[in-house]
């Protein structure tokens, strides 16, 4: 990867990041962010410095909310301590899938970030003067905005995470186990559990994800222009 001097932040025309990793600053291409961006599922004992996790929340929250609603929290997990809690909590008794090798991996990550969505937030957005709905109706809601919006900030800290020269794995909590991790992690009833984001610097192994055994779809296969 080439390395430049921290001067301007665009280059050639195409807006860079940042990666801190090995003692030096190394910018990347959005284009080579986009392209790095993969699920690991194990990481190495080295800490992620804080002010990447700060960048990475940071840049959750610019994230795009009808009606700029906000209704997203984010809880950070970095003491060991309360890493255990969370898996502790998390972790059913038995499963349909043998999932050792999977949880062996990522209970090695440094930092976990349980992202959150409060549909109610954007029930009350909504029902204010400015955007003309005068009940908390859910039925007018085609989609769960509050469901995406918090998942495209959570592709930003997956993004984030890869520009600042770590590895990082978005994963869901199975529904039996949200009231234990609710309980546990002391989550407003208010606000529902979309998703969590590991992050650490990425080792050898761990679970193998699925891209390893399907395909990605060519781009004329999904893509149609002016209709079906």
């Amino acid at each position: 990867m080439p390395r430049h001097e921290p001067t301007n932040p665009t280059f050639g025309g195409r807006r860079r990041g940042w990666v801190v990793g090995g003692g030096q600053n190394v910018r990347m291409e959005f284009q080579e962010v986009v392209r790095r961006r993969r699920m690991h599922r194990r990481f190495t004992g080295e800490p992620v410095p804080a002010e990447a996790v700060d960048r990475i929340t940071r840049n959750a929250v610019r994230a795009p909310s009808a009606g700029f609603s906000q209704g997203w929290a984010f809880v950070v997990l970095e003491d060991a301590a309360d890493r255990d809690r969370f898996w502790a909590a998390s972790t059913p008794d038995t499963s349909q899938r043998d999932m050792a090798a999977w949880l062996d991996g990522m209970r090695t990550a440094p930092v976990l970030v349980l992202a959150l969505a409060s549909k109610a937030a954007y029930l009350r957005r909504y029902a204010e003067k400015d955007k003309g709905w005068e009940d908390l109706d859910e039925a007018r809601w085609p989609v769960p905005f509050w469901h995406v919006d918090v998942g495209m900030a959570s592709l930003l800290m997956l993004q984030t995470a890869v520009d600042e020269g770590l590895g990082a794995c978005f994963f869901g909590v199975a529904p039996p186990q949200v009231p234990a991790v609710r309980a546990e992690l002391g989550i407003p009833d208010e606000f529902e559990i979309t998703g969590v984001v590991a992050v650490g610097h990425p080792a050898e192994g761990g679970a193998k994800g699925s891209p390893t055994r399907r395909r990605r779809k060519p781009l004329e296969e999904v893509v149609r222009r002016g209709g079906w």
